[in-house]
């Protein structure tokens, strides 16, 4: 079978056609470019039968497959398009045609990704995410989304050089571009390793979502939060499936935000640390590797997107009507406030594994593949994160927000196209929680599996009933970190403070010297290390030096120069 329009493109192209629809008639152009995207994948989900390939372009003596199609892809296409539908009706009362061309470019560009059949094509969509979701923080306009903005395109152009990097590697090596399984031993494996860990936020590299997520418009971090590290999970998937070390990164994952988490007063940036815990249980299913481990990933990553978008959706109305998401600011919202305080609760009933809602059914199959291949220390610490998060988005998120002590905040409830975003979202919550099986049926692996059995049930209650007897005893006895103004200092000190200090005390001054005494020393520098132009123009490596030496030492110099750009900036 042949895909008449490549998946993506049409929401890209209805992106930037939204401009010029006229005003009154723009709500039903957002609504229909998405709806549209998701009829095209439901149909070829629907019509497939096998793997199949098409939309092939010859190019630089490599071939190009801008769409490839096989069950992994379309769950992710048809989620994604799911959480672009439900974006745009959260955002339908915005006036500026520039967040719906951000939002609807930066959902084209993942679900372009997800479909992607060379690292190539995968390539040119990884850029646009970063790119138009640097736009959808820009859009608060405020200096800390500036900044943030700013810091976020940096590390995600980072990411893509190191994937461009490591694909030029492995077609200098192999002569092949195809995104398929490529593993650590792969020539440009640890590269594209390191690409894809970037945007799923791995420890150490995560601090970007935390700093750029919450400064973004209410709108807009619902459209940030179904897409990027999602796709780069979905990457993971399709590229280093069974990869040993990523089953201990993704629990370290699960486990290290909940200790900032529980200390955070922006409930929007709890949320985002929340995001990374859920990424881990993720990452932990692609580094078992097995049919169940992935067939989690995938349900995992399908209802996360739905769960965490309610929750940021339950959040930004919060901001949109009182100007303000920290705890310390908020408490009794449910008296003014009772259909979004009502969303948020299946929200965190959602996220926290509660027996019929989204979350359960999902993140069971990760916990019964990691302890089906005895995994026993992974095991333990999946089900201390899995308390955790039920401490700080299940229990933290609507107590500090809606119940807790009354802030004495009277506000009008969210208007109506937010809360009907969050019903649709709250309502396929419940649904996939007490109904699985068309999620089931879509997984990339045939599932045999039965999530509602009595030990599982009576496992997962136990957990929550012991973590929300905790949270209790704590807070009676005055031992919960209160909620209060602070800023808590995470890894991104490194490069937010110290860095850019050392640079301009080390490295700057240093460059600026060399600048003074020797002008031509960057085209020195550059013909030492990349080679002299030819007599037909085209720079040659330096003797002795292959063509994958010289792409590494390129990206490494646009790496410093991207890092030095940014400390003087």
């Amino acid at each position: 079978m042949t895909v008449d329009v490549p998946p993506g493109l049409p929401l890209v192209l209805g992106a930037l056609l939204a401009p010029l629809v006229p005003r009154l008639l723009r709500p039903a152009w957002l609504l229909l470019v998405p709806a549209a995207g998701l009829a095209h994948v439901v149909r070829m989900s629907l019509a497939f039968v096998a793997p199949w390939e098409s939309w092939q372009v010859e190019m630089l003596g490599h071939t190009l497959t801008l769409v490839r199609v096989d069950r992994l892809s379309l769950v992710f296409g048809i989620i994604f398009h799911i959480a672009a539908l439900l974006s745009a009706i959260y955002a339908l009362h915005v006036r500026e045609a520039s967040h719906h061309v951000a939002g609807l470019s930066y959902a084209g560009a993942a679900v372009g990704a997800v479909f992607a059949g060379d690292l190539v094509t995968l390539f040119v969509w990884w850029e646009l995410t970063a790119v138009a979701s640097a736009f959808l923080v820009w859009q608060s306009g405020t200096p800390r989304a500036l900044a943030a903005g700013t810091r976020n395109i940096v590390i995600q152009i980072i990411s893509g050089v190191l994937l461009l990097a490591g694909a030029a590697i492995l077609a200098s090596r192999t002569g092949s571009i195809a995104f398929g399984r490529i593993g650590l031993d792969a020539p440009g494996g640890v590269l594209i390793l390191a690409a894809f860990g970037i945007k799923c936020a791995f420890p150490l590299m995560h601090n970007w979502l935390q700093d750029a997520y919450p400064e973004s418009t209410p709108h807009g971090t619902v459209y940030l939060s179904a897409f990027t590290t999602k796709l780069a999970v979905y990457a993971l998937a399709r590229g280093f499936p069974g990869t040993e070390m990523l089953i201990w990164v993704g629990a370290a994952m699960t486990a290290l935000p909940i200790f900032y988490a529980v200390i955070e007063n922006d409930l929007r940036r709890v949320l985002a640390y929340s995001l990374n815990n859920q990424l881990g249980f993720m990452v932990v299913g692609v580094g078992l590797g097995t049919e169940m481990a992935l067939n989690g990933t995938a349900a995992h990553a399908f209802c996360h997107i739905l769960y965490k978008a309610l929750l940021f959706m339950s959040m930004g109305a919060v901001l949109h009507r009182t100007g303000t998401c920290n705890g310390t600011d908020l408490g009794g919202l449910y008296k003014s406030m009772p259909w979004t305080a009502a969303f948020c609760v299946v929200g965190a009933a959602s996220i926290s594994g509660f027996p019929l809602f989204s979350g359960f059914v999902s993140k069971s199959l990760i916990l019964t593949a990691t302890a089906d291949n005895h995994r026993t220390v992974v095991w333990f610490v999946l089900l201390f994160a899995s308390a955790g998060v039920f401490h700080h988005s299940g229990i933290k998120i609507p107590y500090f927000a809606f119940f807790g002590h009354d802030s004495g905040k009277r506000c009008p409830e969210a208007p109506p196209n937010m809360l009907a975003a969050m019903a649709v979202a709250a309502a396929a919550c419940i649904g996939l929680g007490c109904w699985p099986r068309p999620l089931y049926a879509i997984l990339p692996y045939a599932v045999e599996y039965a999530p509602y059995t009595a030990a599982h049930v009576v496992t997962q209650l136990q957990l929550l009933a012991f973590s929300a007897l905790a949270f209790g005893v704590l807070m009676r006895t005055g031992l919960y970190p209160p909620e209060q103004r602070a800023l808590n200092l995470d890894f991104d000190w490194i490069y937010r403070w110290l860095g850019p200090r050392l640079a301009r005390w080390t490295i700057v001054p240093a460059l600026a010297a060399i600048g003074r005494v020797q002008p031509a020393v960057g085209r020195d520098l550059a013909a030492a290390f990349l080679g002299e132009p030819g007599p037909d123009g085209r720079v040659r490596p330096p003797a002795g030096w292959s063509a994958s030496t010289a792409v590494l030492v390129a990206v490494l110099a646009l790496f410093v120069y991207l890092l030095i750009d940014y400390w003087r900036g």
